[in-house]
């Protein structure tokens, strides 16, 4: 009797024992198809959007970087497949690489926003629900320690400084504050910051702008006078809306969210696994910071006029071939910085070289949506298409001249290819 008792026991035992192991593989199985990269990309994008967590002074793309590639060496730590960023956390084979992701991407926000301390514990509940016990207890020992090394890595990264007063005289071709609002200068400590992978914003920066003498000033100059002009009438509704979309008026989807939009959709159509995922967030974050950095450093270093002031005061440049027109206004208003070299036309070049490095190829289409009253959906049949709108956004706008954008494509491509070639790399097999 004792005996059939132990064997019914046992045998009862072991049944709950494969029921739950197989619920525990199912949610677990659930917890992944949802992609705890793009989770937490969405998680950060909220934060930045809610009022006063995030410094005015402080470009968003740095906490996306820090997150992304916290996110990244948490997961490679377990996977392996790459070589680090910042560092290898011993792991073991057991760890879930979405508990490690996870607890890396709540460490790092939690330190940069620690205002959204209940929004992130419950963020991280979600993301843990249903993993494994022991695998959730070994992934988030390994993405602690890759979130403190990050947060370790970038302080005093130069970003929470004050930023350094930005003026010049009123010389024919010097910046000055811009119509309508003549704001005060801004971001102009960035080009001092700590890069992420770059050296400093001199190792890809661009060359000297043309004199304003000279035919390639003339022709850029006369382009977006003609283009540009808030009534042009040779601009069509299409670049209209362009340029309106990738200022952001009426939508409050920025460049920012474009990429990452853009990176989210393309992710999940190739369903990524998680380590791939996070390398690429983590890959056009990382590129978009240092090509970004590289053209404000260009602003603060050459200091040259808006079209708005070049226009209206063209009688002022020397040249015999630009006509001034005192009342000329520009399609979308200026931001409050110098002109060269084009932050816009790196940004999209910095992005769409990463993507196509990293999926092999440029030529994959898609959709993006700008979100709000004054959003729109447009089709793209690859990456440097969209690129190549948003360099021309600006001149459809009247704030950039085409030598700008140039020089800012320049730029982006250097750096996203620098990016690619340099950081996170497979790595050969058996070496670790």
């Amino acid at each position: 009797m004792h005996f059939k008792r132990a064997v019914t026991f046992i045998f009862i035992l072991t049944a709950m024992t494969i029921v739950q192991a197989s619920a525990w593989a199912q949610t677990e199985a659930e917890v992944v198809s949802e992609n705890v990269v793009l989770r937490w990309n969405r998680v950060l994008k909220e934060t930045v959007a809610t009022p006063g967590q995030h410094p005015g002074t402080v470009m968003p793309v740095r906490s996306y970087a820090m997150m992304h590639a916290a996110m990244f060496d948490a997961a490679n730590s377990i996977d392996g497949k790459y070589a680090a960023y910042l560092v290898d956390v011993p792991a073991s084979r057991h760890a879930s690489p979405e508990a490690a992701t996870a607890q890396a991407a709540h460490d790092v926000l939690l330190a940069l926003y620690p205002a959204r301390a209940g929004v992130l514990a419950a963020e991280l509940s979600a993301s843990l629900n249903g993993i494994d016990p022991i695998g959730r207890f070994l992934g988030v020992r390994i993405g602690k320690t890759a979130a403190a090394r990050m947060i370790k890595a970038r302080e005093n990264d130069g970003w929470l400084v004050t930023p350094p007063a930005y003026s010049l005289p009123p010389s024919p071709g010097n910046w000055q504050p811009t119509p309508p609002a003549n704001s005060a200068v801004t971001f102009t400590h960035y080009g001092n910051v700590k890069p992420f992978a770059i050296d400093s914003a001199e190792h890809f920066a661009p060359a000297t702008p043309p004199v304003m003498t000279s035919s390639r000033y003339t022709a850029s100059f006369n382009e977006v006078k003609a283009l540009g002009a808030v009534n042009s009438a040779v601009r069509t509704a299409d670049q209209t809306q362009v340029a309106r979309l990738w200022a952001n008026v009426g939508t409050p989807t920025n460049f920012l969210h474009v990429w990452n939009n853009v990176a989210t959709t393309v992710s999940e159509a190739k369903e990524l696994d998680t380590v791939s995922c996070a390398r690429l967030f983590a890959l056009i974050n990382i590129s978009l910071h240092d090509a970004l950095q590289t053209t404000f450093a260009s602003k603060f270093e050459h200091g040259l006029w808006r079209p708005v002031h070049a226009i209206q005061r063209a009688d002022e440049d020397g040249n015999p071939d630009t006509e001034a027109d005192p009342s000329w206004q520009s399609l979308i208003a200026a931001p409050p910085y110098p002109t060269y070299a084009g932050n816009m036309a790196a940004i999209g070049t910095s992005q769409a070289t990463v993507l196509a490095l990293f999926f092999g190829r440029d030529d994959i289409a898609y959709e993006h949506t700008w979100d709000g009253a004054g959003g729109a959906t447009r089709w793209y049949p690859g990456f440097n298409a969209m690129a190549d709108e948003q360099e021309r956004a600006r001149v459809y706008g009247g704030i950039h001249f085409t030598f700008d954008q140039e020089a800012g494509q320049s730029v982006g491509r250097n750096v996203g290819n620098y990016v690619f070639q340099n950081l996170m790399t497979p790595r050969v097999r058996g070496r670790r």
